[in-house]
């Protein structure tokens, strides 16, 4: 997809930094880091997001995040790792290609995510996966 920014970095028609390429995967540095080290982690396969990926091209963007996650760690010394992944723009979606955060953490970073949260009720919980269970086997 011309439009498509990610789209453009895997054709390297775009620059960026990359630190891992394969036939299905690559992964490179986000120049708008959440913490220092922050990669984003792309199939070269344009998807919109989570709702629309195959199983196999997410278990590929995986796999990458497994692989990349101890070398970013001893590169960085970071202290922690996030993986973070958004689906549209609620969400915190902003290229609209399927792609994974690798962030690395560091103690006192600042960086807090997830954001608020509460206790649920049994009630609720129980109604959400009774829901779910069932939508999964329509």
């Amino acid at each position: 997809m011309d439009d498509c920014i990610f789209c453009q970095i895997i054709a390297h028609k775009a620059p960026a930094e990359f630190v891992y390429e394969d036939d299905h995967v690559v992964a490179f540095m986000d120049i708008y880091p959440a913490t220092r080290g922050h990669c984003l982690i792309v199939p070269r396969q344009h998807v919109r997001n989570l709702y629309d990926v195959a199983p196999d091209v997410a278990a590929a963007v995986m796999a990458v995040a497994v692989r990349l996650a101890p070398a970013l760690r001893d590169v960085t010394r970071a202290d922690g790792m996030n993986l973070w992944q958004s689906s549209e723009s609620a969400a915190g979606q902003v290229v609209f290609h399927f792609h994974m955060h690798l962030l690395p953490r560091y103690a006192g970073d600042g960086l807090h995510v997830p954001g608020n949260r509460r206790r649920a009720a049994p009630a609720e919980l129980n109604g959400l996966a009774t829901d779910v269970r069932q939508r999964l086997m329509a």
